[in-house]
């Protein structure tokens, strides 16, 4: 049985209070680790570690922060192999997955933000006939709050995590309690690397326990979430009680919208991609298909054709498209929408059941699941089920397709597929959505803002907005 250790002050050290939660594959169900259940004695121990570790970091020259960070992402693409399979075991999904996308991007987001803060430029304002001169300050916060989630676990992990310790900030993040393998690991390389003692600290533990005491502390100075709407939301009155700043990238139900002038195999290949990749478990997976009513008969053959032909198997199957769902709640709760279409809220195309793979008959496998629906007020269409589910429906105007678009809660991303100019320029501008895609998906500069409008969030992350989140600004005045 392995176990799990928080990793405080550059150490590895137990629970204070010896309270442990039990880990599960999804690909088996079996327990394969212990991870500690955290409390407010373990907070505040990676608090005081790292108010004390912050004079010191925060005042280290850029260059010899931009040198360790670069040192971490050295150190995780030499362990691409052992983290893969790691996170692999921990989520569920596919190794190849993990090889190819997962491991890859943490490495690259420690190696993009090291170089990002060398170039973090201030401003400066000289007031002609004043002679007087405006200059402008990005200072650390000091101690901030990093929480991440299960579906792309040291993915977004690291996403939070470098930005906010190449700003100079000392860090507290807790991964998921259902994926904390890989967030552990990081640790070692963390040691490795010759990051100081206390400027990150990694504490494990279930969001209404260990989340609540990290959000609750009143000397953290901001806090970076990536998870559900209604947790941001809560985390987003607590935080207001004590002005803290606070970035939420939270839920998403987005729109793939596709023209009949799109260069449709390309378009096919990539919704695919789109809706099931990670076990649709992305924010970003266009989980509404809405298709325009001259091709809707031929796409809905086709996506459904191509859906039956993917392999759904144990993550370690290098030929897997699909590999297992996250938790067996989770699973239950994908299930259950499921069902509301059996109930008359759409009509199943194909999937719909659980997989039992030979050797793995406890794991969490679902097939991937196409949805018919005829209403865009059913929950199908309304609520984020985050899995292999989609709904397809088709639309005759370009009116009627941004209304569709646009009548969810949510305003994360969207995807339209036109090689019309005016109507890209059209939708790109009316599309409630943070992040718009034009005959792409999930096509990724880490230069870019990323957030969602409406539920789907607050703020912005990535590029110099992760720098600019993580930073306080100070305008100083100097008359000559």
């Amino acid at each position: 049985m392995i176990k799990i250790l928080n990793f405080i002050d550059g150490q590895f050290q137990e629970p204070v209070e010896n309270q442990w939660l039990d880990n599960v594959s999804p690909a088996s169900g079996e327990i394969y680790s212990q991870s500690p259940n955290s409390t407010a004695s373990d907070i505040e121990l990676a608090y005081q570690a790292a108010a004390k570790a912050f004079p010191a970091w925060s005042q280290t020259d850029i260059n010899q922060r931009a040198r360790v960070l670069s040192k971490i992402a050295n150190l995780l693409e030499e362990g691409l192999e052992k983290f893969a399979r790691a996170e692999s075991k921990d989520n569920g999904k596919p190794i190849n997955l993990a090889k190819t996308v997962d491991i890859p991007r943490a490495a690259s987001n420690f190696r993009f933000f090291a170089q990002a803060i060398t170039q973090f430029s201030s401003e400066s304002h000289e007031s002609v006939g004043q002679n007087a001169i405006n200059y402008t300050l990005r200072k650390p916060l000091g101690v901030v709050a990093c929480i991440s989630p299960w579906n792309l676990p040291l993915y977004l992990f690291t996403w939070k995590i470098a930005p906010a310790l190449a700003a100079g900030n000392c860090v507290i993040a807790k991964p998921s309690e259902v994926t904390p393998m890989t967030a552990f690991l990081l640790g070692e390389i963390c040691q490795e690397a010759g990051l100081p003692k206390g400027v990150l600290n990694i504490v494990h533990g279930e969001g209404p326990v260990t989340g609540q005491a990290l959000i609750e502390h009143a000397d953290i100075k901001a806090i970076s979430f990536t998870g559900g709407t209604a947790t941001g939301v809560h985390i987003a009155k607590l935080a207001g009680a004590h002005l803290k700043k606070v970035s939420l990238e939270l839920g998403g139900k987005n729109p793939n919208i596709i023209f009949a002038d799109c260069d449709y195999e390309k378009m096919l290949d990539t919704t695919m991609r789109s809706s099931f990749a990670n076990q649709g478990q992305i924010c970003l997976c266009g989980s509404r298909i809405l298709v325009e009513e001259s091709i809707y008969e031929k796409f809905k053959t086709d996506f459904i054709a191509r859906t039956k032909s993917l392999v759904i198997a144990h993550p370690d199957n290098e030929d897997a498209d699909l590999g297992a769902i996250v938790s067996h709640a989770h699973m239950q709760k994908i299930l259950s929408y499921i069902d509301l279409a059996k109930q008359g809220q759409g009509k199943i195309l194909c999937g719909g059941k659980q997989v039992a793979i030979e050797g793995y008959e406890n794991g969490y496998y679902l097939e991937p699941t196409v949805i018919e629906i005829d209403s865009i007020d059913c929950q199908l269409n309304q609520e984020e089920i985050f899995g292999p589910v989609v709904t397809i429906m088709p639309f005759s105007t370009e009116a009627e397709a941004l209304q569709i678009a646009n009548s969810t809660a949510y305003g994360l991303s969207a995807s339209v597929w036109t090689n019309d100019l005016k109507r890209t320029m059209k939708f790109t501008q009316e599309l409630q959505a943070g992040i718009v895609w034009v005959n792409t998906w999930m096509l990724r500069d880490l230069r870019t803002p990323f957030g969602g409008l409406k539920a789907s969030g607050i703020g912005r992350e990535g590029g110099l907005e992760a720098l600019r989140f993580f930073t306080e600004t100070k305008n100083v005045c100097i008359q000559y």
